[in-house]
């Protein structure tokens, strides 16, 4: 098993009561379950996302930690959370890396793997308006 290791697991979900599809503005939310699969605890202390819209619109983000937190995790152990984005298309895509340091001091990126926002699956009703 490695030693620096964690799985990363993304559920999105459409918020249509805080679209505005007419206006461009289409609302996400994602779930993201951070679990520590290696043999040594470690610490995520920033993260980096990619977010683009069908437009070919890319943003580059970054920060701290998640949603005010820089979890520790000790092998097995998980963290989750929930975050949003706002995108101008029904549909689009995210994904990024986490930056870790490990109880030992080794330092280590974590993939975020990519993931669809996609409004028009989750309402149907939005399909019309394009």
């Amino acid at each position: 098993m490695p030693s620096y290791q964690f799985k990363v697991d993304v559920h999105p979900q459409y918020l249509p009561e805080q679209s505005e599809p007419e206006a461009g503005v289409f609302v996400f939310a994602y779930t993201i379950t951070i679990t520590n699969t290696g043999s040594i605890a470690a610490q995520l202390i920033s993260r980096t996302w990619n977010i683009n819209d069908a437009n070919g619109v890319h943003e580059k983000v970054r920060g701290l930690g998640v949603v005010g937190h820089q979890p520790l995790l000790k092998p097995g152990e998980s963290f989750e959370y929930t975050s949003g984005s706002h995108l101008r298309t029904p549909t689009g895509t995210m994904h990024g890396s986490y930056f870790c340091v490990a109880e030992d001091g080794e330092k280590f990126d974590v993939d975020i793997p990519m993931f669809v926002l996609d409004a028009l699956s989750a309402d149907p009703s939005q399909r019309r308006l394009h």
